[in-house]
């Protein structure tokens, strides 16, 4: 009960000031500022997706359908794009591109050439898109290779019996009865561009995040950024209800449980290396060209950078990371235990309310929670006057609220993991204990909880990584004098200080990667 109050309030505060508090410069931004808001945000999200969908789908199909050299490399490394963050995947290739990045300072030194530096801008709305795509793409590729990777051999053989081809195949079968996993792949996409501050503020492109920043701590005006908060809001209802849509108006399911899962073909020759060739390409892009560039500058500015204040960084975010990342799980269990025991409308609507936190952005959280912890410390001062305490924004300036707000903002990832754990046990080893007469708490931790083990482990460490690489709430909600990677990481770049950030960032990228691969080989070794 006390999750889900946590979840609704911060967002009821936020939709109630919306049509109750008077705001003083919301008439300005609504007339000059909001409409390019909307195409800017728009924009973004539509070829975002576009792409993503394009990438994301055809990756997936190479490697559920195909055998061509590397591919067990591939089938994992290709989700290794989601260690990057796009803020400092933005960094790093501005970085790169810029007149003294590696590539021009290579053409002018070997060959004498002197380029136009309008080619290699990336700091605009296309490069923003192409940031985003390579780095969100891996959403659309993991949820639809393993919708692939069950999906019955029987619709694509008879497609070929039927004369079509590779091509024709692709479009005409593969995309339809992917629909459902495609859209949801591309809703976490979008929804992550909605979330991105980083990124889109370095990169100088207006969007909402940037302008709630701008208008909170710019403009000093929490009425406005409130207001633009709740605005945001709507475009994410009604992303969600387009998704609902989308996936509800057809279906596709087979007639029998006997499914026999796609065999690969191998590819021989040109096929092959043409395959090879394009994931290598787009892993290359994806993660390669930047971590080698990190790896780079972190050798030039390490002497620089590493000192005992860097290594206080990395505690503070393995702190925040890990305590955020195990009360998400301890949370999800019992949500998820509780929802699985008492099929009631209440349990119900506590489940589907855990899932809300994760489709609003960081900063429209941090905005609706600091609202809320704001009134409860006033609330409170005569409290800490009684105990002795100086009377002051105690929760809302602690890591207490920047904890809390990680729990709203991931507690979707940890409940789906752990739901979709208890629907694959089901309840007949709990009525099973219960009848040899173990209590429901017994069972719970005897039973239940062994055997939801992997699911867990999964959440945890998906939450673990979000955290990690978490910028807006990081940076509205830190105590005072209280960084992590990411901030600190965000703080350099913005001063131009790209190089001094690459320690920070790469920190962030390894921790992240082998968190995906221990990901990874988890859910490989799972039983099926």
């Amino acid at each position: 009960m006390i999750i889900v109050i946590l979840i609704l309030l911060p967002n009821l505060t936020i939709l109630v000031n919306f049509f109750t508090e008077r705001a003083e410069n919301w008439e300005h931004i609504q007339e000059f500022i909001l409409p390019n808001l909307l195409k800017n945000t728009s924009l973004i999200m539509i070829f975002t997706g576009l792409f993503a969908i394009l990438i994301g789908t055809s990756l997936a199909w190479l490697v559920s359908a195909y055998d061509f050299p590397m591919k067990r490399f591939f089938k994992w490394a290709l989700i290794l794009p989601l260690a990057i963050p796009p803020y400092i995947a933005g960094y790093t290739y501005n970085g790169i591109l810029d007149y003294t990045g590696v590539i021009q300072t290579t053409l002018r030194n070997n060959w004498d050439i002197t380029v136009n530096q309008s080619y290699f801008n990336i700091l605009n709305m296309p490069g923003a898109i192409f940031i985003f795509t390579l780095f969100l793409f891996p959403y659309v590729y993991t949820i639809t290779r393993a919708f692939l990777s069950h999906q019955s051999a029987a619709l694509v053989e008879n497609a070929r019996l039927l004369g079509r081809n590779a091509w024709e195949i692709y479009f005409r079968v593969v995309l339809p009865i992917s629909r459902g996993a495609i859209v949801g792949g591309v809703s976490l996409v979008l929804l992550e561009v909605l979330n991105d501050y980083g990124l889109v503020s370095y990169f100088g492109v207006p969007t909402f995040s940037t302008a709630i920043f701008q208008t909170w701590f710019g403009m000093n005006d929490l009425n406005s950024a409130i207001k633009l908060s709740a605005t945001l809001m709507f475009i994410v209802f009604a992303i969600l209800i387009l998704e609902k849509v989308l996936r509800g108006r057809k279906k596709y399911s087979t007639t029998t449980a006997k499914v026999r899962p796609l065999t690969p073909i191998k590819l021989q020759g040109a096929k092959a290396w043409t395959a090879f060739s394009y994931c290598l390409f787009i892993f290359m892009l994806g993660f390669l060209i930047p971590f080698i560039q990190m790896i780079d500058w972190t050798i030039l500015t390490f002497e620089k950078i590493a000192s005992p204040v860097f290594t206080q960084l990395m505690m503070n975010s393995l702190l925040v990371s890990f305590v955020g990342a195990a009360l998400v799980m301890v949370f999800a269990v019992i949500i998820a235990n509780f929802s699985r025991m008492h099929q009631s409308v209440f349990s119900k609507s506590a489940a589907r309310v855990t899932i809300l936190g994760y489709s609003i952005p960081g900063a429209v959280i941090a905005v609706g929670i600091s609202t809320v912890f704001i009134d409860i410390d006033n609330f409170l001062f005569n409290f800490y006057d009684s105990m002795g305490m100086e009377a002051s924004l105690f929760l809302s300036t602690s890591l207490f609220i920047l904890i809390s707000a990680y729990i709203i903002r991931f507690l979707a990832i940890g409940y789906n993991s752990v739901e979709a754990g208890f629907d694959k046990i089901g309840n007949k080893y709990t009525e099973a204990s219960r009848m040899l007469g173990m209590n429901l708490t017994k069972t719970f931790f005897r039973v239940d909880l062994k055997m939801i083990k992997v699911p867990i482990i999964s959440g945890f460490i998906l939450a673990f990584i979000d955290i990690l690489k978490e910028l807006p709430l990081t940076l509205i909600l830190r105590p005072f004098n209280f960084d992590t990677l990411a901030t600190k990481a965000y703080q350099y770049a913005n001063d131009e200080q790209i190089q001094e950030a690459s320690l920070a960032s790469i920190i962030i990228v390894v921790i992240s990667a082998i968190a995906i691969y221990v990901f990874h080989q988890v859910l490989e070794k799972e039983p099926k």
